[in-house]
C-alpha cells in the first residue's frame, strides 16, 4: 500500500494548485448564488401572499422532488460525465430562478421549488467527484483531504456571504423595485439569477473534463434500479432493529427541526426595526450556517465527554435540541432569539457525527452505499411531512405552537436513541 504523502500547498506542482484554486473559485460563486436566496425564500413567500401552510407545502415539494430525483440519477455522472451532469444542474436552478421571479402563483411557485429539488440532486456529488479524481492525477499519493478542507472553505463562506448580500439588498434597493412593480425581495433572486449565468460561464470554461461517451441507457437504468435499492435497504433495516431505530429516530429528528429551519425568518422579522430587518435576517442566516459547522467540529469532543457511546450522545443531544427549540418558541425579543438559536443551530451541528457513526458501525462496506439512499430517502420524507404538519399547525395556532410540537419528535427519537444503547452493545464503534 503506497503511504500518502502530507498535503502542502506550497509543495503542489502549479497545475494541482491551479486545479484548488479553480474549484475554490468554483464553489464559491455557486454557494454565492444560492445565498442569495436562502436567507430571504421564506420572506420571499410571504410577500407573494403564501400563508405559513402554503410555504410549507412548497418546500415539502423540493424534498420529496430532491429524494425522489437523487436516487436514479445517483449514477449520472459516472456514465456521462461530472461537467455535463452539473450543467444540467445549473440550468435546472436557472429555470427555478425565471419560474420564481415570473409569477405569485401557487403552482407555478410548486414547479420552481420542483426545479430546485431536481437541481439538488444533479448537483450531489458531481464536481466532487471530478475535483479528487483530478487531484490524484495531478498530484499522486498526497493526501486529499486538507484539498477537500479548502474547497468546503470557500463553499461555506459562499454561502454566509451570500446569504448576507441577499438579505442586504431589499433593504438597499427594494424600493427601486417596487416603483418598477416588482417584489423588494426579487431584487435577491435578480442577483441569484445573474450570478448563477456566472457559473455556468465558469463552469463552461474553467472546469475541464476529457467528454466522455454518451450513454442514453444510463438514465432508464438509474430509474429501474430505484425499486431495487429501495427494496434492499428496506429488507436490510428491517432485518437489523439497531437500523431501523435509527433511521425513525433520524427521520423524527427532522421532522422537528426542518420547520425550525424553513419557517424562523417569518417569525424572527416581526422583532426587528423594518428598516433593516432584511439584512438582520441575512446576517442571521451566515450565523446558522457558521454555528452548524461550529458544532460540527465540537462533535468529536462531545463524543468523548460520553465515553464515544455515540447513541448516549445522540440521545442526550436531542434532549438538548428538544429544550431549545422551546426555549426559542418561546422567545418574544430578538436579543434573546438571536442566543438560543446560535445555540440551537450548534447542537445541530453536533447531532451529524454520531448518527453516522451508528449507521457505519451497522452496515458493510457492499451495503454501505444502499443504506445512505435509504437514510436520504427516510430523513426528506420526515422533513416533509414535519414541513406540512408544522405549516398547518403554525396557520391554525401560532408559529411557536407548531415548533412546541416538533420539540415532542425530538423527546420520542431521544427515546430511541437511549434504546439503542443496548442494542449496539458489542458492535464496532467508528
Amino acid at each position: 500500500m503506497t503511504t500518502e504523502i502530507e498535503f502542502s500547498f506550497k509543495a503542489l506542482t502549479g497545475r494541482a494548485q491551479r486545479h484548488i484554486r479553480v474549484f475554490q473559485v468554483h464553489q464559491f460563486l455557486d454557494r454565492f448564488a444560492m445565498g442569495l436566496t436562502v436567507a430571504v425564500v421564506a420572506l420571499a413567500l410571504t410577500d407573494r401572499g403564501m400563508d405559513l401552510f402554503q410555504i410549507s407545502l412548497l418546500f415539502g415539494v423540493y424534498s420529496l422532488t430532491t429524494v425522489a430525483m437523487e436516487l436514479p440519477f445517483g449514477g449520472l455522472a459516472d456514465n456521462i460525465g461530472r461537467k455535463p451532469v452539473f450543467l444540467a444542474a445549473v440550468i435546472a436552478s436557472l429555470i427555478s430562478l425565471a419560474l420564481f421571479l415570473s409569477s405569485s402563483n401557487f403552482s407555478v411557485l410548486a414547479l420552481s421549488f420542483a426545479f430546485i429539488g431536481f437541481g439538488r440532486a444533479l448537483r450531489s456529488g458531481t464536481l466532487d467527484a471530478w475535483f479528487v479524481e483530478t487531484f490524484k492525477t495531478a498530484a499522486p499519493n498526497v493526501d486529499v483531504q486538507p484539498a477537500l478542507a479548502n474547497a468546503q472553505w470557500a463553499n461555506a463562506i459562499g454561502l454566509a456571504v451570500g446569504a448576507i448580500v441577499g438579505g442586504f439588498l431589499p433593504d438597499a434597493l427594494g424600493g427601486m423595485g417596487l416603483r418598477y412593480g416588482i417584489s423588494a425581495y426579487d431584487v435577491s433572486y435578480t442577483a441569484s439569477f445573474v450570478v448563477m449565468v456566472g457559473v455556468l460561464v465558469y463552469t463552461i470554461f474553467a472546469i475541464a473534463e476529457e467528454p466522455r461517451p454518451l450513454n442514453p441507457k444510463a438514465v432508464k437504468q438509474g430509474f429501474a434500479n430505484v425499486p431495487r435499492v429501495i427494496t434492499e435497504a428496506s429488507l436490510l433495516a428491517l432485518k437489523h432493529p439497531t437500523l431501523s431505530m435509527l433511521l425513525a429516530a433520524l427521520a423524527l429528528f427532522l421532522m422537528a427541526t426542518n420547520p425550525v429551519e424553513v419557517i424562523w425568518p417569518t417569525y424572527a422579522k416581526p422583532m426587528l426595526d423594518e428598516g433593516y430587518a432584511n439584512t438582520a435576517i441575512g446576517v442571521l442566516t451566515a450565523s446558522y450556517f457558521f454555528s452548524i459547522a461550529f458544532g460540527a467540529s465540537l462533535s468529536p469532543h462531545i463524543s468523548r465527554m460520553f465515553k464515544r457511546r455515540h447513541a448516549v450522545t445522540l440521545a442526550i443531544l436531542f434532549a438538548c435540541l428538544a429544550a431549545v427549540q422551546i426555549a426559542l418558541a418561546m422567545q418574544g425579543g430578538i436579543v434573546g432569539f438571536i442566543g438560543v438559536f446560535v445555540v440551537y443551530s450548534t447542537i445541530l451541528g453536533a447531532s451529524e457525527t454520531p448518527a453516522s457513526s451508528i449507521l457505519h458501525s451497522c452496515v458493510e462496506d457492499r451495503q454501505r452505499s444502499t443504506m445512505l439512499s435509504l437514510r436520504s430517502l427516510i430523513q426528506q420524507l420526515g422533513a416533509a411531512f414535519g414541513l406540512v404538519l408544522a405549516g398547518a399547525v403554525a396557520e391554525m395556532y401560532s408559529t411557536p405552537i407548531a415548533w412546541i410540537v416538533g420539540a415532542a419528535f425530538l423527546l420520542i427519537a431521544m427515546v430511541l436513541s437511549f434504546a439503542l444503547r443496548k442494542r449496539l452493545t458489542g458492535l464496532p464503534i467508528i
